[in-house]
């Protein structure tokens, strides 16, 4: 005897609802919108057969009736980058409290793949978006008559049509930079991932600015790239470092440190270190790390402020807020001075 499989139970509708508390359709919208003209008792008998039926509001049909879309949406290059995490869950927060809800994608550092998720964004309909794109080139990637309001957040576009919330790179990097100048170190190698991303550029440039005596090279290893990371551990292997290293984003901070550990150099006695983004490990780590503290949060806040302002005023021209960062001077780089034997020998520095 064949098997019939049991009928799947029917999801409760709100006409279900009214029917089995003998009101229309309309009262039951009221009661369950908070509508003061309705009686106790019926409001009672209403909130009764939801409990029973275990109806729940359809919220994207309430939309579509409603021709309002409380969807937004967000992109960032990586969520498992704790600066990242950070801004998409104070996001997530201000979104509820305007009774918005968010749909979160990752472009994993991808161009290709950015524009596809921008191009899987328009089926979602959202209000409006924001979004921390892979490089300056984020106008390129947009699909075709993509008409969607969008905010674009720490990385800095080339081409200025858009909203924009970021942070001073070229300042915090140069107050770095300076800081090592002022206190004796004569060369530097900085660290980071690729110019061809805004921030990196614009953090290397402010680093170039503010050195001025000290000689400062650059090494780009690129992002989750082997040869990159080739060329840095023979830096590190090298024998021939310069006095101070600075990492420009803490993706790059972290595979630095860790390499320089596994290969035993000590900071700061035979080099210093600083990271451009402050993470709790460099607190917790000895020596502990100077570093850049991004106000991510701020980000996150004026960036939502900005897309609100963008839905009550969609033909306003773009708007650039830039934030400013706290630079936290420790024991990573302290104050160094020539020895008489001609070496460099470190004196520990509060600033």
């Amino acid at each position: 005897m064949k098997n019939t499989p049991a009928p799947r139970p029917s999801i409760p509708s709100i006409r279900t609802v009214a029917d089995r508390a003998g009101v229309s359709v309309a009262t039951v919208s009221n009661v369950l919108n908070g509508k003061p003209n309705v009686s106790a008792d019926v409001a009672d008998r209403v909130n009764e057969a939801v409990r029973e039926l275990g109806y729940t509001v359809d919220i994207a049909a309430s939309r579509l009736r409603s021709r309002k879309s409380m969807l937004a949406g967000v992109v960032v290059p990586d969520l498992t980058n704790p600066l990242f995490a950070t801004f998409v869950s104070t996001l997530e927060h201000l979104a509820r409290l305007d009774k918005f809800d968010l749909v979160v994608v990752s472009s994993r550092n991808d161009c290709t793949e950015e524009a596809a998720r921008l191009a899987d964004m328009r089926s979602w309909r959202p209000a409006g978006l924001i979004v921390i794109p892979c490089d300056g080139a984020f106008k390129s990637r947009r699909p075709a008559g993509f008409a969607i309001p969008t905010v674009l957040a720490d990385r800095i576009p080339d081409e200025p049509d858009f909203d924009l919330v970021a942070v001073d790179n070229a300042a915090a990097a140069g107050a770095v930079a300076r800081h090592l100048d002022r206190h004796g170190y004569e060369t530097c190698m900085v660290i980071g991932s690729t110019l061809s991303i805004s921030n990196v550029r614009e953090r290397w440039e402010g680093v170039r600015a503010k050195a001025k005596r000290m000689q400062v090279d650059m090494i780009e290893i690129g992002i989750d790239d082997p040869a990159g990371m080739d060329r840095l551990e023979r830096y590190l292997r090298s024998g021939r470092l310069a006095q101070a290293i600075f990492a420009l984003d803490h993706t790059t901070s972290l595979l630095t440190y860790r390499l320089m550990t596994d290969i035993g150099i000590r900071m700061p006695e035979e080099v210093a270190f600083a990271s451009f983004d402050e993470m709790e490990w460099m607190r917790l780590v000895s020596p502990p790390l100077t570093a850049v503290r991004q106000p991510v949060e701020e980000m996150a806040e004026q960036s939502w402020a900005l897309l609100n302002r963008r839905f009550r005023s969609p033909a306003s021209g773009p708007v650039t807020r830039r934030l400013k960062c706290i630079v936290e001077i420790r024991a990573s780089t302290p104050r160094y001075h020539a020895s008489p034997k001609g070496e460099i020998a470190a004196t520990t520095t509060g600033g």
